[in-house]
């Protein structure tokens, strides 16, 4: 790989307000992300991060980004599997193409099949945490 290629994929660490208006959380389905100057983005319910990399190819839209996501940090995973949904290894990617106000999810990697499915917008928002567990969050 030569040093052309690596600069296109960088990792772009900035808050991009129109691309979290579409993008939500595939472990928990929340919608609201936080971004920490010089830490990242991370989910505000779950606490699971998103880094963005610039994709090489647009097929004519005016953005296609892939959005990374990392459980590492994530808290309370083991807690309730009904409240959130752990990603395959603790990580997934989704290419979004489109442009603000009009984006759409071009592929998730993992594939979702039978055995990984990202949780979609809000799917557990009717869903309470019990009282016991609560406190760990």
């Amino acid at each position: 790989m030569n040093g052309e290629s690596l600069a296109s994929l960088e990792t772009i660490e900035r808050y991009s307000p129109a691309v979290f208006e579409f993008l939500w959380c595939p472990v928990c389905g929340h919608e609201v992300f936080s971004h920490i100057p010089f830490e990242g983005v991370f989910c505000q319910d779950c606490n699971t991060r998103v880094q963005f990399q610039e994709s090489q190819e647009t097929r004519g839209h005016e953005e296609a980004i892939l959005a990374c996501f990392d459980t590492d940090p994530t808290w309370n995973l083991h807690v309730d599997e009904k409240l959130r949904r752990d990603l395959p290894d603790g990580s997934a990617r989704v290419k979004i193409l489109g442009a603000p106000g009009a984006y759409e999810v071009d592929w998730w990697s993992p594939t979702p099949d039978d055995d990984w499915q990202p949780v979609e917008r809000g799917e557990f928002d009717d869903v309470g945490e019990p009282d016991e567990v609560s406190h760990l969050a």
